[in-house]
C-alpha cells in the first residue's frame, strides 16, 4: 500500500484550517489510518480543532483494544468530540469550533470509512465515486427536492454544514464499507479542493501515470490556479489490491 497526504493554504485564506493524517502501517489494533479534518471557527479555533481532533483520535487509537475496526473508531471519534466539546467552553476564542473529519482504515480488500461534516472520500475506479454523503444545509435540501444540485443557490450556501465534531457534546457519525478492487485509488479531501476541481479534472490526474505524490501535488496546483478559494487538504492512497510487490 501507498499513500500521501498534502495541504495547503491556498491563495486566499491567512491561516490553514486544514489537518491531514496518513499511516499505512498498524495503529494500536488497526492495520492503517487516514484522516482529514478541516476546521471552523475563529482564526486560531479551526486550527485547534482540526489538529486537536486528529492528534488526540490517533492517540487514543494507539492504545485502544476494541476488536474490529468500526467499534474502536466509533468509540475513539465519539470520545475525543467530547474533549473538543469541553474544550470549547473554556475560552471564548475557541467558543463554537468544530471541525469535519473523514477517516479511513482498510483492511485485505476492504476500506471502513467514518465521516462527519462535508470533508469528502472518493473511491476511483476509472470514474469519480463519492463515498461519503456531505452534512451540509445544501444537500438536506436536495434530498428533500427543494434545490437542484449544482445550482446558483447550491453553490452559494455550500459552505454550511449541519453536522461536525467537537460543536456539541453529542455527535452521529455515518459509517461507510466499501469493497476494493484492483486499480483502484483513494481521495480523500475537504471542500477547498472538490469545490475548486471538476470530476473530470480530478479523474484525469488520478488515472494518470504520474508517482503518486506527483498526483497530490498537481491536484494541489489545479486547485490554487483555479482560485485557491479555500485550504486544500488531499490524502491520496494507492491499496495495491492484487498487485504482487517485488520483495
Amino acid at each position: 500500500m501507498k499513500a500521501c497526504a498534502m495541504t495547503d493554504t491556498g491563495r486566499v485564506r491567512t491561516a490553514n484550517q486544514d489537518y491531514v493524517y496518513a499511516q499505512a502501517e498498524p495503529l494500536g489494533t488497526l492495520p492503517n489510518l487516514f484522516l482529514v479534518a478541516d476546521g471552523m471557527g475563529g482564526h486560531q479555533a479551526g486550527d485547534y480543532a482540526s489538529r486537536y481532533i486528529a492528534e488526540n483520535l490517533v492517540a487514543h487509537l494507539k492504545q485502544a483494544d476494541s476488536p474490529g475496526i468500526v467499534p474502536p473508531l466509533r468509540e475513539g471519534i465519539l470520545k475525543v468530540n467530547g474533549m473538543l466539546y469541553q474544550e470549547s467552553l473554556k475560552s471564548t476564542e475557541l467558543n463554537g469550533m468544530g471541525t469535519t473529519l473523514v477517516a479511513a482504515v482498510i483492511e485485505d480488500s476492504t476500506m471502513y470509512v467514518a465521516n462527519v461534516g462535508d470533508s469528502r472520500l472518493y473511491l476511483v475506479r476509472n470514474r469519480l465515486q463519492q463515498i461519503t454523503k456531505d452534512h451540509s444545509y445544501v444537500e438536506e435540501l436536495v434530498s428533500l427536492g427543494q434545490l437542484e444540485r449544482g445550482s446558483r443557490d447550491y453553490r452559494e450556501k455550500k459552505n454550511i454544514i449541519t453536522r461536525a465534531v467537537g460543536t456539541e457534546d453529542k455527535l452521529e457519525i455515518d459509517f461507510f464499507e466499501v469493497s476494493l478492487e484492483p486499480g483502484d485509488y483513494v481521495l480523500m479531501c475537504s471542500d477547498g479542493l472538490s469545490n475548486m476541481l471538476e470530476d473530470a479534472e480530478i479523474e484525469e490526474i488520478i488515472c494518470s501515470e504520474l508517482e503518486l505524490p506527483e498526483k497530490a501535488e498537481k491536484l494541489i496546483t489545479i486547485a490554487n490556479d483555479n482560485g485557491g478559494k479555500d485550504n486544500i487538504a488531499v490524502v491520496l492512497i494507492d491499496p495495491q489490491i492484487g498487485r504482487e510487490v517485488s520483495l
